[in-house]
Order: C-alpha cells, then sequence, then structure tokens
C-alpha cells in the first residue's frame, strides 16, 4: 500500500473534534506536499439505533437517535492506513465509530 493514498471520512460528535485533529496529526495524516494537518470538516445529521446489549455515548437503547456531528474528511498514505485507524480509535468516543476508507484513483499529492 506504500504508493497508495486513501480518504477517510470520520463521524464524530463536535466536542471530540480537537482531540481527534491532534491524533491525526500525531500520525501524520493529511500531509500534503508542503503542508500538514489538513483536513476539513462538515456539519451533518447523523441517526442510528442502538441495539440490545449496547452502552451507546449517545442515546439510548432501541430509540432512534439524531443529532449533529461533525464529517472529518482526510486524505492519508496507505502504509500509514493502520496506525491512523488505531489512533482515531483512541479518540473516538463511539463504541463503533463510522470511518470510511475510500481508495483514491488519483490525488492532488
Amino acid at each position: 500500500m506504500e504508493n497508495r493514498y486513501f480518504k477517510l471520512e470520520i463521524f464524530i460528535p463536535e466536542t471530540h473534534f480537537t482531540d481527534l485533529r491532534k491524533a491525526l496529526q500525531s500520525v501524520d495524516a493529511g500531509h500534503i506536499g508542503n503542508y500538514d494537518c489538513c483536513l476539513s470538516y462538515s456539519r451533518v445529521i447523523g441517526t442510528w439505533r442502538p441495539l440490545t446489549g449496547t452502552d451507546p455515548f449517545i442515546g439510548e437503547e432501541g430509540k432512534i437517535s439524531e443529532e449533529e456531528e461533525l464529517k472529518v474528511e482526510v486524505t492519508i498514505s496507505g502504509s500509514r492506513l493502520d496506525e491512523t485507524i488505531t489512533a482515531i480509535k483512541e479518540v473516538h468516543p463511539y463504541e463503533e465509530p463510522v470511518i470510511n476508507v475510500i481508495e483514491l484513483y488519483r490525488t492532488g499529492m
């Protein structure tokens, strides 16, 4: 995966954005040419229903939740994929964080 690049989409409560940004920086995610810490984020509304046996950060078991979240997008080198996912999970408050990994065909890198 050395010469491959990926875009990560991470959905997280805004309260945890600063910790996520620091975690991404610690593994050099978002390093593009002579710039680092490059990412974008937007506010979205997420919905989910915690099933039996869960311990949700937000919401109640069996009830549909609808909350504002941030969708954070960052480009990473494939050689750092595993350590980046690990760093994200260390700061993410959700039991099942949504981290979409999308392989990029072409980048500006």
